[in-house]
């Protein structure tokens, strides 16, 4: 039976949770998610949960914050001018908005404080801090 190895175009089927039970993604009632093993497409606690295992296969694994969105980086929260966001936008305590880098790139925030004169943004991932546990299913390998 073939297992999987590092370089193999894989497909999974998963549910990721945090450690309270509470679901945060799924590909329930989704194509597969399909990528290549060992190269870096996925968090490392995932990629290196799988290969060895086979077409069919099922398994939970736990993965440390470290090994996937990391540590809450509190050089990520800014505070901005209030007056830097434009008034059509609302603003709400975890309301999701994009930023732009002065090199052009997209960076996603969230807002996590709010006052007349300023706004805190914070651009950790939302699950950065977070130990997360996987259902993985192995659907195909390639």
């Amino acid at each position: 039976m073939t297992q999987v190895k590092s370089g193999d175009t894989v497909q999974i089927h998963y549910t990721g949770s945090l450690t309270d039970g509470k679901t945060f993604d799924s590909s329930q009632g989704r194509d597969p998610l399909e990528f290549e093993v060992g190269s870096g497409q996925i968090i490392p606690g995932l990629d290196e949960a799988l290969p060895g295992m086979s077409v069919g296969e099922k398994k939970t694994v736990n993965v440390p914050c470290e090994d996937a969105y990391g540590p809450v980086n509190p050089d990520m929260r800014q505070d901005v001018p209030r007056s830097g966001i434009p008034d059509d936008i609302p603003l709400e305590r975890g309301s999701q908005l994009q930023m732009q880098t002065p090199e052009g790139q997209v960076l996603p925030v969230t807002v996590v404080e709010f006052s007349e004169e300023t706004v805190t943004l914070d651009a950790n991932h939302p699950l950065a801090g977070q130990d997360l546990v996987f259902d993985i299913e192995v659907v195909a390998i390639g």
